[in-house]
């Protein structure tokens, strides 16, 4: 009985031959293809459904007018590049720099348009808002209804900076209104 060691053929290395490695380069192109075991025959072909057939054939080598085919059009690829390059000179530098500016320009105009637009929207937005306000506001039955919505809801916003609004000569009146004490300024007796 022989071994299975006796059966493989030797590893040893011819001489001159160099030990590359596992790292090294391969030494030719590898073409993924189908094991010669595993060849079918065309009838086997046939049988098999379009998926399992494609699959298949994938990995077998195009016929030969399929390779010329592929030959054609490479050729005319390279053709047709080599043609407009020819007819399309690159475009300098100073072309390209200038297209950028006009471009970012363009997209400047372009968001502040778009910024006015939403500035406008929402002024259209709260003055539509305060003439409903208001105008709920004056359909309210009694005149105590129409304070109290008023003070709860008022019709635009406030604003948030509540400094002092009044000039001298207002200030002045309302302060004689505060210090008059007897209400000699706003009793009115006839």
């Amino acid at each position: 009985m022989t071994s299975p060691r006796e059966k493989l053929p030797s590893v040893k290395k011819k001489s001159g031959e160099e030990d590359d490695g596992p790292l090294a380069e391969p030494k030719e192109k590898f073409v993924p293809r189908n094991w010669s075991t595993f060849k079918k025959h065309e009838k086997e072909l046939n049988k098999l459904g379009p998926m399992a057939k494609s699959r298949y054939m994938a990995y077998e080598e195009p016929s030969k007018d399929i390779l010329a085919v592929r030959e054609k059009t490479l050729k005319r690829l390279k053709d047709l590049k080599k043609d407009y390059e020819m007819n399309h000179p690159p475009v300098p530098e100073e072309v390209i720099i200038e297209k950028d500016k006009h471009a970012k320009l363009i997209g400047q105009l372009k968001a502040a348009e778009a910024r006015n637009r939403l500035r406008i929207m929402r002024l259209r937005y709260s003055a539509n808002r305060a003439q409903e306000i208001n105008h709920l506001i004056s359909c309210q039955p009694t005149a105590i209804k129409a304070v109290r919505l008023q003070a709860l809801v008022p019709s635009s916003a406030e604003r948030k900076d509540k400094g002092d609004r009044l000039d001298k000569l207002q200030r002045h009146r309302i302060e004689s209104l505060l210090e008059d004490s007897r209400g000699l300024l706003t009793n009115r007796l006839a």
